[in-house]
């Protein structure tokens, strides 16, 4: 348990509601039984190296409930009569003899939590029995009127993300695409806006929680109770830093606002979490590099499917992961376009989860495989509908930016089918990561990626 010195708790973390019980439920841990080793008394050859003198070889479960007797808290391990080579941990609490099948890894465990030795084990096991017994009724009503809708610093962050957002984002439209028999050429499509309602656009993302050790008395900032035990008492958010109980963490929305701080890099980051943390619509690569390359590379010849030295495209994605939106990419610094053309390739193929994600990678691929130009384009329009936010602007943005480079196909002789053939495999990947899949698809993502380019201005 924690030092009397190191007991120091944040404001943040540690909310006024509910806090006299929870301050009950911190005393009740105090409180808790203390381990007491129940040592053998003549050395046991079959004892394992990572169990010490509290191993007692293969003795019957009557004869350690007999040495536990009577001392709450102590304990031993036995090797099982009825499965030599598996061990058990036998803990004596309220009164009677508890036995759990013990495991070792490397450090022990009975369940989830791990532990460095086994006295931490039974520490650990000793607080949270002890706590479940006598504040049962308070445990179970726990979630049930959380503070974490109230906590000033949580409201303050949503309020002012959702007014950043809301400023500069384009919400999605909703068109059908028909046919129009006064026009000579299949591809000259009409949208017409139906009277639908449209899509609702927030960045909304969910915490990256992650089991945690924290260090003196901590409060869980969703429901405002005591987090109990040595180790493992509850769950961090790696992103945003929100601290948690396990069994609140599947109630905490899907509200995460990432921590610049704890971003480590920029590539290979998660598309909504960068943009998240950093308060923009689409990832700041992005943005600078189709800046940089409209600037100066439109007439490239080759743009996006000619190959910059990979030692510069590499030095670009150390830039932006160490420098952030403040990198050099200008001429002064990468003379030949085709490296920030490379880079900005690399960011898309990099992400964990694709532009197009894996979820919906079969729908665009079932879209590109309709035989009806029409049902196509509803189809794809009806994938880009149902994107994260995140990925439906970055995408809109970056389609865009590829109809701009058809325009100047006279001198890069780029293509929007050229450029499919590029980005296709950039964009979407299959789930699975299988390459016999990524080669049979290989056609649909081109036509998905081409098609949009051709259309962007409807289907945004």
């Amino acid at each position: 348990l924690a030092s009397s010195e190191d007991t120091g708790v944040e404001p943040s973390s540690t909310p006024f509601i509910n806090m006299h019980v929870s301050l009950t439920v911190y005393q009740l841990q105090q409180e808790a039984p203390r381990p007491k080793r129940i040592t053998c008394p003549q050395e046991m050859e079959s004892r394992p190296k990572y169990y010490g003198r509290e191993f007692h070889g293969m003795i019957s479960r009557d004869y350690a409930d007999e040495l536990l007797a009577g001392t709450e808290g102590a304990y031993l391990i036995r090797e099982s009569q009825r499965q030599p080579g598996t061990y058990t941990l036998a803990l004596r609490f309220g009164h009677q003899t508890l036995n759990y099948r013990l495991f070792y890894d490397g450090k022990h465990f009975v369940g989830e939590k791990r532990f460095e030795s086994v006295h931490d084990l039974v520490t650990d096991a000793l607080i949270t029995l002890y706590i479940e017994t006598k504040a049962a009724e308070y445990i179970a009503k726990m979630t049930t009127n959380p503070i974490y809708e109230h906590l000033g610093y949580t409201s303050l962050l949503k309020d002012k993300m959702v007014h950043r957002l809301s400023r500069g984002r384009t919400e999605p439209r909703r068109v059908t695409f028909q046919r129009d028999e006064k026009i000579s050429s299949p591809l000259v499509r009409r949208s017409a806006l139906k009277d639908t309602p449209e899509k609702q656009c927030s960045y909304e993302k969910i915490h990256n929680f992650k089991v945690h050790t924290f260090r003196g008395p901590h409060w869980c900032e969703y429901c405002a109770n005591f987090m109990w035990g040595l180790i493992a008492q509850g769950v961090r958010c790696s992103d945003c830093g929100l601290n948690v109980h396990k069994q609140c963490s599947k109630l905490v929305p899907s509200d995460c606002q990432p921590d610049l701080r704890r971003i480590k890099k920029v590539f290979s980051c998660d598309l909504t979490t960068l943009v998240k943390a950093h308060n923009t619509t689409r990832p700041m690569v992005v943005d600078m590099c189709i800046r940089e390359i409209e600037l100066r590379g439109m007439k490239s010849e080759g743009l996006y499917r000619v190959s910059g030295f990979s030692e510069h495209i590499e030095d670009v994605r150390l830039a932006f992961d160490r420098d952030g939106e403040k990198a050099d990419i200008s001429a002064s610094a990468y003379a030949d376009i085709n490296i920030i053309a490379g880079a900005l390739k690399l960011y898309f193929r990099d992400l964990p989860i694709p532009v197009i994600t894996f979820d919906l990678y079969s729908k665009f691929i079932q879209a590109a495989k309709l035989p009806n130009a029409e049902s196509r384009l509803e189809a794809i329009h009806e994938g880009l509908l149902q994107l994260p936010p995140a990925h439906y602007e970055t995408l809109r943005y970056l389609m865009a930016h590829l109809k701009r480079v058809t325009m100047f196909e006279k001198y890069n002789l780029m293509n929007a089918e050229n450029l499919g053939i590029v980005f296709g495999p950039t964009l979407m990947q299959p789930p699975e990561q299988n390459a016999l899949t990524t080669l049979n698809d290989m056609r649909q993502q081109k036509l998905v990626v081409q098609l949009i380019i051709e259309h962007e201005d409807v289907l945004f």
